[in-house]
Protein backbone atom coordinates (compact mmCIF):
# COMPACT_ATOMS: atom_id res chain seq x y z
CA UNK A 1 0.00 0.00 0.00
CA UNK A 2 1.26 3.15 -0.91
CA UNK A 3 1.13 6.46 1.80
CA UNK A 4 2.22 9.97 1.31
CA UNK A 5 2.57 11.43 4.51
CA UNK A 6 2.94 15.13 5.31
CA UNK A 7 4.94 16.43 8.64
CA UNK A 8 4.56 20.04 9.61
CA UNK A 9 8.29 20.94 11.02
CA UNK A 10 10.07 23.95 12.26
CA UNK A 11 13.78 23.56 12.06
CA UNK A 12 13.93 20.39 11.05
CA UNK A 13 11.59 18.22 13.78
CA UNK A 14 8.12 18.22 13.86
CA UNK A 15 6.30 21.81 14.60
CA UNK A 16 4.32 21.75 17.95
CA UNK A 17 1.15 23.94 15.83
CA UNK A 18 -0.08 22.71 12.64
CA UNK A 19 -0.76 25.50 10.76
CA UNK A 20 2.56 27.59 12.29
CA UNK A 21 4.87 25.16 10.39
CA UNK A 22 8.04 26.82 7.92
CA UNK A 23 7.89 23.22 5.79
CA UNK A 24 6.53 20.23 5.53
CA UNK A 25 8.43 16.82 5.21
CA UNK A 26 6.03 14.68 2.71
CA UNK A 27 7.16 11.37 2.94
CA UNK A 28 6.52 8.61 0.06
CA UNK A 29 6.12 5.04 1.69
CA UNK A 30 5.11 1.74 -0.25
CA UNK A 31 4.77 -1.86 1.42
CA UNK A 32 5.83 -0.31 4.77
CA UNK A 33 8.98 1.37 3.65
CA UNK A 34 10.17 4.62 2.82
CA UNK A 35 10.63 5.38 -0.79
CA UNK A 36 11.15 9.20 -0.91
CA UNK A 37 11.26 12.27 1.27
CA UNK A 38 10.91 15.70 0.11
CA UNK A 39 10.87 18.92 1.99
CA UNK A 40 7.86 21.97 0.30
CA UNK A 41 7.52 25.15 1.85
CA UNK A 42 2.92 26.41 2.66
CA UNK A 43 1.57 28.81 1.38
CA UNK A 44 0.73 31.70 4.21
CA UNK A 45 -1.76 30.48 6.98
CA UNK A 46 -5.07 30.99 5.98
CA UNK A 47 -7.69 28.62 8.11
CA UNK A 48 -9.25 26.25 6.03
CA UNK A 49 -6.39 26.16 3.08
CA UNK A 50 -3.31 23.77 3.86
CA UNK A 51 -5.96 20.76 3.80
CA UNK A 52 -6.88 21.54 0.48
CA UNK A 53 -3.68 22.46 -0.49
CA UNK A 54 -1.89 18.98 0.55
CA UNK A 55 -4.34 17.16 -0.63
CA UNK A 56 -3.66 18.74 -3.98
CA UNK A 57 -0.06 17.13 -3.20
CA UNK A 58 -1.64 13.88 -2.86
CA UNK A 59 -1.26 13.55 0.91
CA UNK A 60 -2.99 10.27 2.40
CA UNK A 61 -2.05 11.04 6.00
CA UNK A 62 -1.06 13.73 8.43
CA UNK A 63 1.64 13.50 11.33
CA UNK A 64 1.10 16.18 13.69
CA UNK A 65 1.43 17.46 17.27
CA UNK A 66 -1.59 19.88 18.04
CA UNK A 67 -4.61 20.89 15.13
CA UNK A 68 -7.55 22.20 15.67
CA UNK A 69 -11.00 20.25 15.59
CA UNK A 70 -12.23 22.41 12.61
CA UNK A 71 -9.01 21.62 10.84
CA UNK A 72 -9.27 17.91 11.78
CA UNK A 73 -12.56 17.84 10.13
CA UNK A 74 -11.24 19.55 6.47
CA UNK A 75 -8.62 17.49 6.08
CA UNK A 76 -11.18 14.16 6.71
CA UNK A 77 -13.34 15.49 4.26
CA UNK A 78 -10.30 15.75 1.93
CA UNK A 79 -9.95 12.06 2.69
CA UNK A 80 -6.53 12.66 4.60
CA UNK A 81 -6.15 10.72 8.01
CA UNK A 82 -4.71 12.38 10.32
CA UNK A 83 -2.56 11.56 13.33
CA UNK A 84 -2.13 14.30 16.28
CA UNK A 85 0.14 14.16 19.68
CA UNK A 86 3.00 13.12 17.98
CA UNK A 87 6.44 14.04 19.86
CA UNK A 88 8.82 16.80 18.56
CA UNK A 89 11.17 14.52 16.46
CA UNK A 90 12.93 14.40 12.79
CA UNK A 91 10.10 13.76 10.19
CA UNK A 92 11.88 10.41 8.96
CA UNK A 93 11.92 8.87 12.40
CA UNK A 94 7.81 9.85 13.20
CA UNK A 95 7.72 7.98 9.69
CA UNK A 96 9.60 5.12 10.44
CA UNK A 97 7.45 4.52 14.18
CA UNK A 98 4.46 5.55 12.55
CA UNK A 99 4.67 2.54 9.66
CA UNK A 100 6.08 0.06 12.64
CA UNK A 101 2.91 0.88 14.74
CA UNK A 102 5.27 2.12 17.11
CA UNK A 103 4.49 5.76 16.95
CA UNK A 104 3.25 7.43 20.79
CA UNK A 105 0.23 9.78 19.99
CA UNK A 106 -0.48 11.91 23.59
CA UNK A 107 -3.33 13.98 23.74
CA UNK A 108 -4.00 16.97 20.82
CA UNK A 109 -2.42 20.17 22.49
CA UNK A 110 -4.60 22.57 20.04
CA UNK A 111 -7.67 21.99 20.82
CA UNK A 112 -10.01 25.54 20.18
CA UNK A 113 -13.08 25.48 22.58
CA UNK A 114 -14.22 28.10 24.41
CA UNK A 115 -12.11 27.45 27.23
CA UNK A 116 -8.48 27.17 25.14
CA UNK A 117 -5.50 29.44 25.76
CA UNK A 118 -4.24 30.07 22.69
CA UNK A 119 -0.84 30.97 23.84
CA UNK A 120 -0.32 26.78 24.25
CA UNK A 121 -0.65 26.71 20.79
CA UNK A 122 1.28 29.64 19.86
CA UNK A 123 -1.64 31.48 17.56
Amino acid sequence: MKQCIAIPTANGQLCAHFGHCDQFAIVETSDGEIINEKWITPPPHEPGLLPRWLADQGITDVIAGGMGQRAILLFNQNMINVFVGAPTKQAKELVYEFLQERLKLTANYCNHDENHDHHQCRH
